[in-house]
């Protein structure tokens, strides 16, 4: 199983289902925000919009008009979320210029190094599969 971990944070870890983000755990076991999650100025809230492993332009929330250079989106542990070209698109549209899909540990890792360097970086993560 692949697993995520940076002290220095501000994602601190990353298992199955788990995230760790300043101290406080959000996963698929009733804690935090639960196991997908959208990341802001280190500002955890829950992506209750993603269902199933297609990723429709309506399921994109709460990034935009936010003055964000990057978006990442943590495509899942073993990279099942699919992002097809209309969203690609409609994320380009609505502003944010350079979007980046990683599988989900990956993901967490490029949010730490961006956003440590200065960058106004949003992360939406799916915390399984």
């Amino acid at each position: 199983m692949q697993t995520f971990v940076d002290p220095d944070g501000p994602i601190e870890e990353f298992t199955w289902g788990r995230f760790i983000i300043l101290g406080k755990a959000h996963s698929d076991q009733g804690e935090g925000v639960g196991k997908d999650i959208r990341l802001i100025d280190n500002v955890v809230t829950d992506w209750k919009e993603r269902k199933g492993h297609l990723l429709r332009p309506e399921m994109i929330t709460g990034v935009f008009g936010q003055n964000l250079t990057t978006l990442i989106i943590g495509i899942g542990v073993d990279s099942a979320i699919e992002v097809p070209s209309e969203t690609r698109k409609h994320i380009q549209k609505n502003g944010i210029t350079r979007l980046i899909l990683l599988p989900t540990p990956e993901a967490c890792g490029m949010y730490n190094r961006l956003t440590r360097s200065g960058n106004r970086v949003a992360l939406l993560a799916h915390g399984t599969c």
